[in-house]
């Protein structure tokens, strides 16, 4: 038994240094002064996002796990999410790069004393931080692609497009969102029975050749494909193309597209988007080729299953319920496997396009006969 504790207190040690060795390698390209300003008004200065994650797992960790108090008390508003939004953060006194780091390093030497002490509980504390570690890293990316700060390498190149085409799945029954087994976020459970009709899915998501067809035609600038909302947005912020059809490899899937904008393509292709749940469905039965590399737009609104219970806390899902984030589906090349599941849920706001997102197409099967 004492065996099997070591090795198991070994792993979340081992872990915890490769997630934070990921996440310091991403920086170690930039310089101070790209660290400390925001790169885009839409995001965070990085070195917000480094500190945030030091505070962040000083919460969990050392504080709800381990009953510590706070390191740092005084920084509990200025890096915590909500309290602090994104349009303030490059207007405040932030801690500087130096400062940030030893932060990150002193609350990990906290972490450690208290999985020493208390070990891991069920581990779901351990997986939280790390997870949340892993997203913040791709949502640094994001902000280093819109400031044209990617470190060599990436993005790294798409996989081989594969056979095209569409698959058909037939009117069916199926067991939505993770077991009761294991961590997931709270979105993402209960697991519960969905009822589909039969619909058809493309085997691959749309390449910038197929955005080409769109964009660079004179297709987006028509009126027809748009909803209202669509329309609306296409008017104002939404005017230029910021996808990566014009610059990217015409195989790999499109990037930086809006639900808006993937929403209107899919009328001008003659299908939609798909649910969420045929998503699932469809990625469960093991059809979808290409994932992991654009996040995929699906046309559901962000809200809990049936028998929705909020944990750890409200802050991570439930409050952004409703019918103003769409849900995504697949993860891209900026995402970590731990946090891309089949069954995980990332969301956003139907305008925005910093994220990694992309479109795959669906059918009814009765328009597609």
């Amino acid at each position: 038994m004492l065996g099997t504790r070591r090795r198991a207190r070994e792993r979340i040690v081992e872990d915890l240094a490769s997630v934070r060795q990921r996440t310091l390698a991403l920086v170690e390209h930039l310089d101070r002064r790209d660290l400390e300003r925001a790169l885009d008004p839409l995001m965070s200065p990085l070195v917000w996002d480094l500190a945030h994650i030091a505070a962040y797992e000083d919460l969990w960790i050392c504080g709800r796990h381990g009953g510590r108090e706070l390191l740092r008390p005084d920084l509990a508003a200025m890096y915590d999410a909500f309290e602090t939004p994104r349009a303030v953060r490059a207007d405040m006194a932030l801690l500087d790069t130096p400062h940030a780091l030893a932060y990150l390093a002193d609350v990990r030497e906290r972490s450690l004393a208290v999985l020493d002490e208390h070990g891991a509980g069920d581990g779901t504390y351990v997986e939280l931080v790390l997870r949340h570690e892993l997203q913040h890293t791709e949502t640094m990316r994001q902000a280093m692609a819109l400031g044209g700060l990617l470190p060599p390498g990436d993005p790294p190149p798409a996989p081989a497009p594969g056979a095209g085409g569409y698959v058909a799945l037939e009117a069916a029954t199926f067991a939505m969102g993770a077991g009761p087994d294991g961590f997931a976020y709270d979105n993402e459970r209960p697991r519960h029975p969905v009822a589909l009709r039969a619909f058809e899915i493309a085997r691959t998501p749309v390449t910038n050749a197929m955005w080409l067809q769109f964009a660079g035609t004179g297709a987006r600038e028509d009126r027809a494909w748009w909803s209202e909302a669509g329309w609306t947005w296409r008017q104002d912020e939404g005017r230029a193309d910021a996808s990566t059809a014009r610059t990217g490899d015409p195989g790999a899937p499109v990037c930086h597209v809006s639900f808006f904008e993937a929403e209107a393509f899919a009328r001008f292709a003659g299908a939609r988007l798909p649910s969420e749940a045929e998503w699932e469905r469809a990625a469960t039965a093991g059809v979808l080729a290409g994932t992991g590399y654009v996040w995929e737009w699906t046309t559901s609104t962000f809200a809990g299953y049936p028998g929705f219970v909020a944990h750890p806390y409200p802050e991570y899902s439930e409050v952004f319920f409703g019918d103003r984030y769409r849900v995504l589906r697949g993860g891209s090349w900026a995402s970590h496997a731990r946090v891309a599941t089949p069954t995980f849920r990332n969301w956003d706001l139907p305008q925005r396009r910093q994220i990694f997102a992309g479109v795959r197409l669906a059918r009814d099967v009765e328009a597609a006969a």
